[in-house]
């Protein structure tokens, strides 16, 4: 969303994101495209030295993500870009991309996740996520748990930031659903932004655009007590461009199938919660594979409100955890007779298409939802025929 704003104000863009869907030229876009492939391998031919001297230099050689880091910003600089959009990998403070000091640095909501790197707490993993607020920069807040609250606002005053909190400073006004989408009323920095048009699903995406419109209201707008809105023809043209392959994406009709790449229960229980309030759905399915190292049940225990039935499948990763393992915490948050196993995904897809069609009224109130991982989204979009990003 950031990098759409940006665009239509006339910056030439570069973002970092990680994981990927299909390709790893995604992770390193210009202008809202991935990386092309000549430009890839230039870039590492480019840094591969400097790979080398590192890792002589150390007895444990740079990791795949840093690697794809340095190149991120070696293309960046080449470019050369007006902005960066570098999203974390994991954590903050002792993340790889942490050596950019950015002049504003958004921190979304909090929850468990990565617990062996970051921490077992909100107040551990808070602590980690402020790493990147630095000193003289702009931090923009989203809705946070107390304890998440407390720490971050506690380091944007160590380091003397600027700090805009959700809720306070800014926040969503209203949301109303509409065709491919919803639209919005957002509180900025500035004032009021009213009649923006957003082609995602769910009040969590409503409240990250708010976070996007503030990071650039803070980027874009000068002084903090000089600051003016911001075009607002532009606010509606950037939010309107936005796509999240891979995010509530329908992927096909008649049933209707939906991927979401929710792998953590923070993103379960926004993924279900959009489900309630956005869908209409009489039957849902879900089609369902996490990854080994997450809380399969955490995962879980937040659609059992929302699946009929769920389908428990193993994506084709290495990182996937054990079908059988997956079925019993499948089965003791759903019950038996709701636990369907099915090995392999482009057959579970088979499965669940069939069991959203019984009992149905064929009126559109079916639907499969594929969920758990990124791999299983990624996995399922090839299957379904789903293009590039």
């Amino acid at each position: 969303m950031i990098d759409a704003l940006l665009r239509q104000f006339g910056l030439r863009t570069g973002r970092f994101t990680s994981p990927h869907l299909h390709s790893m030229r995604e992770r390193i876009c210009f202008d809202g495209r991935s990386i092309d492939e000549a430009r890839f391998l230039a870039t590492y031919d480019e840094i591969a030295p400097y790979l080398d001297l590192v890792d002589a230099r150390n007895e444990v050689p740079l990791s795949f993500f840093e690697v794809l880091t340095g190149m991120a910003f070696a293309a960046f600089a080449d470019a050369p870009v007006d902005a960066t959009i570098v999203e974390v990998g994991i954590g903050g403070t002792w993340d790889s991309t942490n050596v950019a000091d950015a002049q504003v640095a958004v921190v979304t909501p909090i929850a468990i996740d990565h617990e062996r790197f970051l921490g077992h707490t909100i107040s551990e993993i808070a602590g980690e996520k402020a790493g990147i607020i630095k000193h003289g920069s702009y931090g923009v807040l989203a809705q946070q748990p107390v304890d998440a609250a407390d720490v971050l606002l506690a380091r944007s005053v160590e380091v003397d930031a600027l700090v805009a909190r959700e809720g306070l400073e800014f926040g969503v006004q209203s949301r109303s659903l509409a065709v491919g989408g919803q639209v919005l009323t957002l509180r900025g920095l500035a004032g009021e932004y009213g009649d923006i048009f957003l082609p995602l699903l769910g009040a969590h995406q409503a409240h990250n655009a708010v976070c996007a419109l503030v990071a650039v209201e803070a980027f874009l707008g000068g002084s903090h007590e000089q600051r003016a809105m911001l075009d607002l023809d532009l606010v509606r043209a950037g939010f309107a461009a936005v796509t999240s392959p891979g995010r509530l994406e329908v992927v096909r009709s008649s049933p209707t199938v939906l991927l979401d790449a929710a792998h953590n229960p923070g993103g379960a229980v926004a993924t279900a919660q959009a489900i309630q309030d956005d869908y209409n759905f009489t039957r849902l399915v879900g089609v369902v594979s996490v990854m080994a190292d997450k809380d399969a049940r955490g995962i879980l225990e937040p659609f059992e409100r929302v699946f009929a039935e769920v389908v428990i499948t193993q994506a084709n990763t290495s990182r996937a955890m054990a079908v059988d393992d997956l079925a019993s915490a499948a089965i003791d948050v759903f019950g038996e007779d709701r636990v369907e196993v099915v090995r392999r995904l482009d057959d579970a897809l088979d499965s669940a298409v069939a069991l959203a069609e019984e009992n149905s009224d064929h009126l559109g109130g079916s639907g499969v939802l594929v969920t758990g991982s990124i791999y299983t989204v990624a996995e399922a979009r090839t299957l379904l025929g789903g293009g590039a990003v």
